[in-house]
């Protein structure tokens, strides 16, 4: 089982350092939330969590196929205007640069709707448990 921690960071309102494995990074809310924008918040790294996958999955396909992708720019889009109501909208944007024909960049436009984060999100049931405790 893969665990991520999160410890407060040091002198900081609500910044948390996220440790996983060897990685680091913080992540925060803004100003306006009552936060110190150290980092990305909660919403941001889970858009990122899908731009990325997206990104890895078409590079780790074009690896494997021997497509020559020389850069993806990914970006997403969030529309959270409706998430209260249960309806949370991301749209990704991908731009490929290589050396690839059509036929091998309509596979990677297939493959890039198949990430496996893109299906965590949209076809999985996520089962959360929460435990709470004192120091």
């Amino acid at each position: 089982m893969k665990s991520i921690s999160l410890q407060s960071k040091a002198n900081a309102k609500t910044a948390q350092v996220i440790t996983s494995d060897q990685h680091q990074l913080i992540s925060d809310i803004s100003n306006a939330e009552g936060g110190e924008d150290f980092g990305p918040s909660p919403h941001d790294l889970y858009d990122a969590a899908l731009a990325s996958c997206k990104a890895l999955t078409l590079m780790w396909y074009a690896n494997k196929k021997g497509i020559k992708i020389s850069n993806i720019d990914t970006r997403v889009e969030r529309d959270d205007s409706e998430e209260r109501q249960g309806i949370y909208k991301l749209h990704t944007r991908l731009v490929i640069s290589g050396d690839f024909s059509d036929a091998e960049f309509k596979q990677l436009s297939a493959v890039a709707e198949k990430c496996p984060v893109h299906k965590l999100m949209t076809s999985v049931t996520t089962e959360i448990t929460t435990q709470v405790e004192r120091a």
